[in-house]
């Protein structure tokens, strides 16, 4: 029997697969952040997501109440099984949970494994939006500072960007990162205030001189969101690993991610949201 002409570019094989982004996040119960942030966020950005699972998460999307970090042996072979396979155009890093698993990625990057040149976006997780340390601070800190000469970009919130610095000025922290080797950092002040506005800054590292490449002014939403820093951080690395420039990634990621929680899906009446992933398919391309 025939296929229905209707139904043939459906059926029909796909030729060749979406550029893949590489994750390594942990699981979230709730949905909101996490790897399932991770995969639907990259591919609404029009990539495919693979994941390198770090850490199971005992969380909902209001409370994080502990977590288990997975083994530095398992999540590279996770990773190792990905990168013999599927064609991996970017590598993204939210929760890594122990300072083995920063390690451990560190060493895929300088054996080889991951190519040289892949795009890496580097959400350095500290503690989950909704409260809650997902390993030990300090020690974390220390430790992503073997990451930070890979870092195509780092997405710090300004408490982490503190952190990661010891610097109160956010500017000035960014810089101080660039300094340690990352090729941009994406300053948010999301956490700062309460003002109408969400100021975001872009600074780029261009042959040793920090120079601002991107600003914008985002409006504050109402209410808090469960995720929406992996989203974004996502989502721009789906851009990447399809061949954006930095600065067109980040400009269509601020599009998507503005949308995305302004439909966010209301959990509790003063709770976080959850965004609305699927609910937006961008149409830039």
């Amino acid at each position: 029997m025939s296929t229905p002409a209707t139904l043939a570019p459906i059926l029909a094989p796909s030729m060749t697969l979406r550029p893949t982004v590489l994750c390594f996040s942990g699981l979230d119960p709730s949905g909101g952040a996490g790897l399932q942030a991770d995969i639907e966020s990259i591919g609404q950005a029009g990539s495919h997501a693979a994941i390198a699972c770090t850490a199971v998460t005992v969380q909902s999307s209001q409370q994080v109440f502990g977590f288990e970090a997975c083994a530095s042996e398992l999540v590279r072979a996770q990773a190792l099984a990905v990168l013999n396979d599927l064609p991996v155009k970017a590598i993204k890093s939210g929760m890594l949970g122990t300072t083995d698993n920063i390690a451990m990625l560190a060493q895929l990057f300088t054996d080889g494994s991951i190519a040289t040149g892949t795009p890496y976006v580097l959400d350095p997780v500290l503690v989950a939006n909704s409260g809650g340390a997902l390993g030990d601070k300090d020690t974390l800190v220390a430790a992503f500072a073997q990451l930070t000469p890979f870092a195509t970009l780092m997405t710090p919130n300004s408490i982490e960007l503190r952190d990661l610095t010891g610097i109160d000025n956010l500017h000035a922290a960014a810089k101080d990162l660039c300094q340690q080797g990352a090729k941009a950092v994406l300053v948010k002040t999301s956490h700062d205030s309460q003002a109408s506005g969400i100021e975001q800054y872009l600074y780029v590292n261009d042959n040793q001189t920090c120079r601002l490449a991107y600003q914008a002014i985002l409006p504050r939403l109402a209410g808090e969101y469960h995720g929406s820093g992996c989203s974004l951080a996502s989502y721009i690395a789906g851009r990447l690993a399809l061949g954006d420039e930095l600065v067109t990634a980040v400009q269509c990621a601020d599009i998507w991610t503005q949308h995305v929680l302004k439909v966010a899906d209301i959990v509790h009446p003063h709770g976080q949201r959850i965004p609305k992933r699927f609910h937006y398919t961008s149409m830039l391309g």
